[in-house]
């Protein structure tokens, strides 16, 4: 099953909202309820009253590194996933104006030089787009000190890697930032938590976004931690929702449902997940999402309708065109509720 349709250019945001005069926890957000059919338009910052007490919201407590680093002439390497043998998973990228774009160069056993020194070893392709590379250092204190945030071409001029960290963020490990989250801010959370509902953290590391059509997320990092999985179990046993703050959470929450057995409950676990939620795989744990707006035929589409089905998908998607919402990292979310 596959979601498409036209994402005109005048959707894409540009910039930060703060650059536009918003508040982060100014943007846009469509609220849909899979069990009524019903469509909604809010400000982000009405979300806690649009959740109940006892909700368990899940948040994703990444960190967004400086992945990208720039090489000798127009070549740039965005770093986007470790392996567990301690390679990492790169796109080599083509400088052009600005920004860069998509690079199909590369061959087995080059070396490319790397800004103090540093050399990137490319040892073969994991996908028609990535590659699995080794740094002659230490990669994450590497891209700290000589990184920059990755930034596609709808996205015109740098920003400060502040501008791609949210407030949630505690350990450094993702490509790019986990977008759903950008626009909480501390008054939204004193709401929340006055509200009584409840808020724990899952870690999952992002990779690179930059996915081909049809192309299915590789295998990322991912920790949910007992203290998480208890209260998910606790939540759910009594009659209460789970909310995820981003499909990553989901990918992560399901993750660990398999773990525990695939009995509706959650245990601790961590490691590499290549779980792809989908309307055939289901949700068994999560029951809402809080997500950004994803480009036509991602990968990211198909775990939207396995919460809201494809009819009331399509209708969301159609809605959020034509009132004018705004797309990618900097733009408005979607909350889909039960």
């Amino acid at each position: 099953m596959v979601i498409d349709f036209a994402l005109p250019a005048e959707r894409e945001a540009h910039d930060p909202p703060e650059a536009r005069g918003l508040a982060r926890d100014g943007v846009r957000m469509l609220a849909s309820r899979r069990s009524t059919g019903e469509i909604g338009h809010h400000a982000f910052r009405d979300l806690p009253d649009l959740l109940l007490p006892g909700d368990l919201l899940v948040i994703n407590n990444t960190g967004t590194l400086p992945a990208q680093v720039r090489a000798d002439g127009d070549l740039a390497v965005h770093f986007s996933t470790p392996q567990p043998d301690g390679a990492w998973l790169v796109e080599l990228r083509q400088v052009k104006d600005k920004t860069t774009i998509p690079n199909a160069r590369g061959f087995p056993g080059q070396v490319i030089p790397l800004p103090s020194g540093a050399v990137l070893t490319l040892a073969g392709r994991a996908t028609s787009r990535l590659w699995r590379a080794r740094l002659s250092v230490a990669v994450v204190p590497y891209l700290l000190q000589y990184g920059a945030p990755i930034r596609y071409s709808y996205v015109p001029r740098e920003w400060a890697l502040s501008s791609y960290q949210t407030v949630f963020a505690l350990e450094p490990g993702s490509a790019e930032m986990p977008s759903a989250s950008r626009p909480f801010t501390p008054r939204v959370v004193t709401r929340l938590a006055a509200r009584g509902v409840l808020i724990a953290p899952v870690t999952l590391h992002c990779g690179v976004s930059s996915l081909e059509a049809d192309e299915d997320p590789y295998p990322e990092l991912y920790d949910v931690p007992p203290a998480t999985a208890r209260l998910v179990n606790h939540v759910r046993a009594g009659g209460g929702r789970v909310i995820a703050a981003g499909t990553t959470v989901v990918r992560a929450l399901e993750t660990a449902a398999l773990r525990a057995g695939g009995n509706g409950t959650v245990a601790a676990a961590a490691g590499w997940t290549s779980h792809v939620v989908t309307p055939e795989t289901g949700v068994t744990v999560v029951d809402g999402l809080l997500t950004g707006l994803h480009e036509p035929r991602s990968s990211h589409l198909r775990m939207l309708a396995a919460f809201a089905g494809a009819d009331l998908l399509s209708r969301c998607y159609e809605a959020a065109i034509t009132g004018g919402y705004l797309w990618h990292e900097f733009g408005d979310v979607h909350l889909m509720l039960p």
